[in-house]
């Protein structure tokens, strides 16, 4: 790990507002290990109370990469607390140094794998879940983030038709999402495929302010022509969840100016 890294990583060890439980920290036995894991824990079913001190709605973004949403999210909302979850210290680092240097106290971050964030909330108490720039994941459906099996344990912790909104250049994940909300009758609430330019006429003004929030790579990916998809959907606690089952032709392209990700043309 180079000096960079480890000066990032110990920053982030002395933030207040960061927090730690990556699987090996969750499924260690030893205290001396297993100790940021288990403040983590503590807070499931606490967060209002313990960590924030209030009762505003938590959102998440899950992937949140360099923390750049979060934190213009957390500005453009301060009635809502919000908290930033991503495996990758080093880019997480950047948001939490503005954050932390800019006061602000309704916004957070957890370092922990995706997979595990149903250990560190309890029923109901997530009311929105934000997926900015997820990898598409063309090959393995049960590894989108909006596959029904994470949906299953979103169920786990958010409220009651919870808002989950997908922000994606990938043509793929935003129609594998839009089919698989159709199939489940999930309640779609803002559907569109060029956000900055085809704005739906139904989108609220909470949906309308998030415009002004602009990843690094979100502009890079604006400057090459790329249009940015937006759907927001709810997602109900009861009722059963299928996959759509449905051919969907993969991107031709891949971020950062790679190649096509695969030889395949189309994918369940």
């Amino acid at each position: 790990m180079s000096k960079n890294k480890l000066s990032k990583f110990a920053d982030m060890a002395s933030y207040p507002h960061v927090l730690e439980a990556p699987f090996a920290a969750v499924q260690a036995t030893a205290e001396d290990v297993a100790a940021g894991a288990a403040k983590v824990l503590s807070l499931r079913g606490r967060w209002h109370e313990d960590f924030f001190h209030n009762d505003h709605p938590i959102v998440l973004e899950l992937g949140c990469g360099r923390g750049e949403y979060t934190v213009g999210l957390g500005r453009l909302f301060p009635e809502k607390n919000f908290i930033g979850v991503d495996i990758k210290g080093a880019r997480m680092w950047h948001g939490a140094t503005e954050s932390l240097q800019a006061g602000m106290t309704n916004v957070a971050f957890l370092r922990t794998q995706i997979e595990l964030i149903d250990r560190f909330f309890a029923p109901g108490e997530v009311s929105e879940l934000w997926l900015t720039f997820s990898d598409p994941q063309m090959k393995k459906a049960t590894k989108r983030l909006t596959s029904t099996y994470f949906l299953a344990r979103y169920r786990q912790f958010l409220r009651d038709g919870g808002r989950i909104h997908l922000k994606t250049d990938s043509n793929f994940l935003f129609t594998y999402t839009r089919l698989m909300a159709e199939h489940n009758h999930l309640p779609i609430r803002v559907c569109t495929q060029d956000l900055y330019h085809q704005l739906a006429p139904e989108a609220d003004e909470d949906t309308r302010r998030v415009l002004s929030i602009q990843t690094y790579y979100e502009s890079q990916w604006l400057a090459r022509g790329l249009s940015i998809k937006y759907l927001l959907f709810e997602l109900p606690a009861e009722g059963v969840l299928e996959e759509p089952g449905v051919e969907i032709e993969l991107d031709d392209y891949r971020s950062y100016n790679r190649s096509k990700r695969s030889g395949l043309e189309k994918s369940l």
